[in-house]
């Protein structure tokens, strides 16, 4: 794997030889790295390579097929450099939307375009997560992130004092009152039902599975008819079903840790 070099700096290889071992966690700084156009403190690094090896550990980083770690990198352009799959698209979202300890801010006709179809995944086996760092306030009918489309739906919606669950289905299969804080997600692995956790506790929702459309993507901090939610998120993924538990602890790890790592 060759070195992306900065103008001025040492490279990333050089720089985290010893902090840094996981070939995947070292692409993915190399990139970040290269958008920001500086490097990352060594914390920083450090915990990202550890993020992705306890992912490994754990054995639910392969099911991840689409995410962000929307914290960390120095610049709004080095949070949207994907840690796995395509790179998302940006709309409407400035560099004021973004701080490096508590992610990137939504609102008013701003979202980012993950470019995963909504039928990417299998039907019986997916998953969709975020991690909230502000909670939302005032409007009503936006989602933390979710496939803007016709029924049957796969989102996680701000309903005002609630959230709701759809994971593809026309009714929610679970309100929960109140607002998450930290980690948010569902994983379905069969057709009768699925797990979702939302701050710290698990349920599980009781919903038969229906096939998605196929013409759209999921959407973060986005709307379904110009409610845009605007709390504040570090990450998401989409992917195969997984251990939502698990991906909740090393996310809370790893924001921690950046967290400490920076100034």
């Amino acid at each position: 794997m060759s070195p992306i070099s900065i103008p001025g700096k040492v490279t990333l290889q050089k720089q985290y030889s010893t902090r840094v071992s996981d070939p995947d966690a070292t692409t993915y700084l190399q990139a970040v790295e290269a958008a920001d156009g500086q490097t990352l403190e060594i914390g920083v690094a450090q915990a990202v390579n550890d993020f992705v090896v306890g992912c490994k550990a754990d054995g639910i980083w392969d099911a991840i097929k689409a995410s962000c770690i929307l914290a960390g990198a120095r610049t709004l352009s080095g949070a949207l450099v994907p840690l796995k799959g395509t790179a998302p698209t940006n709309t409407n979202f400035v560099s004021a939307d973004y701080d490096r300890e508590t992610g990137l801010k939504g609102g008013n006709g701003k979202l980012i375009d993950s470019n995963r179809s909504d039928a990417a995944d299998p039907l019986d086996n997916f998953h969709a997560s975020a991690y909230v760092t502000e909670v939302a306030t005032g409007l009503t009918n936006g989602f933390y992130i979710g496939s803007i489309s016709s029924a049957p739906y796969t989102r996680i919606q701000y309903g005002g004092s609630n959230t709701l669950f759809y994971n593809r289905h026309s009714t929610p299969a679970i309100v929960v009152s109140g607002k998450p804080l930290g980690f948010v997600g569902f994983s379905r692995d069969n057709s009768s039902n699925y797990d979702i956790r939302i701050n710290s506790n698990d349920t599980v929702g009781t919903k038969t599975s229906a096939s998605p459309p196929s013409t759209n993507n999921y959407t973060v901090l986005s709307s379904t008819s110009n409610n845009y939610v605007n709390a504040r998120l570090t990450f998401y993924s989409i992917g195969e079903s997984l251990d939502l538990a698990l991906l909740d602890s090393r996310l809370t790890t790893l924001m921690t840790d950046i967290g400490v790592a920076i100034p």
